[in-house]
This record gives C-alpha cells, sequence and structure tokens, in this order.
C-alpha cells in the first residue's frame, strides 16, 4: 500500500513544465516607464519598423515644376504649361467669351438631331399618338373607370342610371306613361345606343277592345297610340320616333291560348317602321272562357277582342296585382319580356338609321349643283294606312 503512492508521485513528476507560449507581436512596444533606450535596440527597432511598413511612401509629382513662379501666370500659360493646347475658334470676327474658347459645337440642327424621336413611328412618341388617340390605352382606361364609377353608382342607387345613360342624339318617346312598359323600353336603347334620351307619355288604342285577340288586333292597337299620341301632343313631332306596346292575346292551337306584346317602331322623318313580338306566356283555358263570359253580347269592340283584360282575370286568381301576374305565373315579369323584345327593336333601328344616313349621304353626293331646279319626293308611309289628305295619318280598321 506504501508502493501506490509513490508510483503516483513518480509519474507526475515525469511530466514536462509548460513551454512559454509564442509571440505573434512583431511591433516594437514602448513602455510609459522607460527613459531611455540603447543603441542597440533602436537598431532592432528601426528594422522592425521597416518590416512592419512594407508599402512605399506616396510623393506628390506636380505638373508644373517647382522652379517655375506661377504666381503670375494666365490660364492659357498655365494650361500651356500643362501640355494642354486649347482649339482656337475658327470665327475671329466676334469676339468670344474666354469660356467658351475651348467649346465645339455639333453643326447638325437641334430638329434634325432629335428627328428619331419626335417622329411619329418612334417607338416612345409612337406609343404617347397612339395612347391618346380616340382608341388609345388612355382613353380605353378612362372610358373603363368611368363605367365602373357608373355601375357602382347605380347599384346604390339604380334610379341614378335614368340620369346617368340619358342625353346623347337620340331621343324616343313611348306610347304609354306606365312604368312597366317605359322603363324596360328606356333600358334597352341605352343599351344600344349607349346613351338615349327616352320620355314616357300617355296614349290611348282609340276603336279597339280592351283585351285584343289577335296578331291583327295587337299590331293595329300599338299603331292606334303612336298615331294618337302624334296627333294630341305638340311635343312629338316628325323627326321623333314613337315606340308603342301593345298586349294581346291568340290562339295559336286549338284551345291553346297565349299572350303576347306587340311592339312597334314608328320613324316618319326617316320612313321607318318595325315590329316584333315579346315572349308569349301560356293561358289556362278558364281563363279565356271567363273572359268570353264577361264580354256582352252587344260590345261594339267585340269585333277585335273582349271587354275585360288577361291581367284582371289572372291577377284576380293568382291574389297578385294587374302589373305582377306575369311574374308570379311564370317567374318572368312583364318588364323584362319588353326588355328583350325592346332590345331587338332598338338593335334593328340603329341599323336602319345608319342605313338611312349612308343612303343619304351617297345621295348628296350625286345630287346637281345648288343652282340647278330640282323636285324632292317626300315618302309618306305610315303604319296601316293613310289619311289620304289628312295631316296625321289614322290606321287602317
Amino acid at each position: 500500500m506504501k508502493d501506490l503512492p509513490q508510483k503516483t508521485r513518480n509519474i507526475l513528476s515525469n511530466v514536462n513544465p509548460p513551454s512559454e507560449l509564442p509571440s505573434f507581436i512583431t511591433a516594437n512596444v514602448a513602455t510609459a516607464g522607460m527613459d531611455s533606450a540603447s543603441p542597440s535596440s533602436s537598431i532592432d527597432d528601426a528594422a522592425k519598423k521597416d518590416e512592419t511598413e512594407p508599402f512605399i511612401p506616396t510623393k506628390f509629382s506636380p505638373a508644373i515644376p517647382a522652379s517655375k513662379d506661377t504666381s503670375q501666370f494666365t490660364a492659357e500659360q498655365a494650361m500651356a504649361a500643362a501640355g494642354i493646347h486649347p482649339v482656337e475658334p475658327t470665327n475671329l470676327s466676334e469676339p468670344v467669351g474666354r469660356e467658351f474658347a475651348n467649346m465645339i459645337l455639333n453643326p447638325e440642327p437641334v430638329a434634325a438631331a432629335l428627328s428619331p424621336i419626335t417622329q411619329g413611328g418612334s417607338a416612345l412618341f409612337g406609343w404617347m399618338k397612339g395612347a391618346v388617340s380616340g382608341s388609345g390605352i388612355l382613353q380605353k382606361v378612362a372610358e373603363k373607370a368611368k363605367n365602373s364609377v357608373d355601375t357602382i353608382v347605380t347599384t346604390l342607387d339604380p334610379q341614378m342610371k335614368e340620369y346617368i345613360n340619358s342625353g346623347g342624339d337620340t331621343e324616343v318617346i313611348v306610347a304609354s306613361d306606365k312604368d312597366d312598359k317605359v322603363r324596360p323600353i328606356r333600358e334597352a336603347f341605352q343599351t344600344v345606343f349607349g346613351k338615349a334620351t327616352i320620355i314616357g307619355l300617355p296614349a290611348q288604342a282609340v276603336g279597339i277592345a280592351a283585351q285584343p285577340v289577335g296578331f291583327a288586333a295587337g299590331l293595329k292597337g300599338a299603331e292606334h297610340r303612336i298615331n294618337c299620341i302624334r296627333a294630341e301632343n305638340p311635343r312629338v313631332d316628325d323627326h321623333l320616333p314613337v315606340v308603342a306596346v301593345e298586349n294581346f292575346i291568340v290562339e295559336l292551337f286549338p284551345d291553346q291560348w297565349f299572350e303576347a306584346g306587340a311592339i312597334v317602331l314608328f320613324d316618319y322623318a326617316k320612313n321607318i317602321l318595325l315590329k316584333t313580338v315579346t315572349q308569349m306566356t301560356p293561358i289556362p283555358l278558364p281563363v279565356i272562357t271567363a273572359l268570353q263570359a264577361d264580354t256582352p253580347e252587344d260590345y261594339m269592340l267585340r269585333d277585335t277582342g273582349f271587354a275585360a283584360t288577361v291581367g284582371s282575370v289572372m291577377a284576380r286568381n293568382l291574389n297578385t296585382s294587374h302589373t305582377e301576374w306575369h311574374r308570379s305565373y311564370t317567374s318572368v315579369s312583364r318588364s323584362e319580356m319588353i326588355l328583350t323584345a325592346g332590345k331587338t327593336i332598338a338593335t334593328l333601328y340603329k341599323r336602319a338609321v345608319d342605313d338611312y344616313e349612308h343612303t343619304a349621304a351617297a345621295a348628296s353626293q350625286q345630287d346637281p349643283p345648288a343652282s340647278s331646279a330640282m323636285q324632292v319626293t317626300v315618302n309618306t308611309t305610315v303604319p296601316s294606312g293613310t289619311g289620304g289628305g289628312g295631316a296625321v295619318p289614322e290606321p287602317a280598321e
């Protein structure tokens, strides 16, 4: 047991002491407490300083030798001494300032120099010219922004659509003051023409039964409304197109009756007459039987239809209003039916007006000079016949 500590002590005593760590400091660090240094240490310090500063010191080399006195030099003499030779101006007749003596102007005109940029076919100005044109990008962006604002306004207040889209060169008179007729006609024309002024005025179908029966009776009722409003309302002149809507019933198949609306547009000045029919609504046979029972035998207009309207009977059976029975019965309102047919009338009218203007322009180019005498013939075709020498033609009965 005594030998174990001895062996352990001998093992630890054989380990060498730690050696001094290497020093990487090459510069001579002077201590604050040293008062003087020996000559040998100064030489060693200088050698170490040269080893730590391997860069060559920068020396200033002036362009003008220091032996020359430059205090009295002018700008030209200083430039000549530095080896810079100015270009003499070609025109010595006019005095030129010293600061402009060395400038060389480009003799090419400025317009010719900028011609690659300012030409219409260039990339920059060509794009700008196309952007600001009628069909350019800026025009489309502005139009889209306006349409977006109009959509927001009309969504918040649907009644604003009438005022936003009113105006333009198109003005149409509707031979009725009922909203379910005027509103869809207005929307149809404003959709086709963009901007249009649609005005509804009251008109009556004189000489037609309360409920017209058959296509002929429906068209005659619409034509009577047009003639009535043109004759009784001084605001409606020959240059304003008039649209009339007249609902009728017809038996298309045995014991199968349908209700539809005849839409007629008449433009006296341009001699345009257009007709179309709305979507048809099937009518139950018991309703037709009730209409026949409600029409007296001595009814004066029995040859054109019934004394009671189909709307009154349908509204009573469906327990709804007279103007909403279409929606209650078929889920399609009367206004929606008129709107669809009204777009057809508006589109056909727009095409007819374009053809009329094209024909008038072609005729004006072929006309003789104004000094020569010429005779103008006016076509006075009106719906369903004319009234001979009368100022306002009446449809044939």
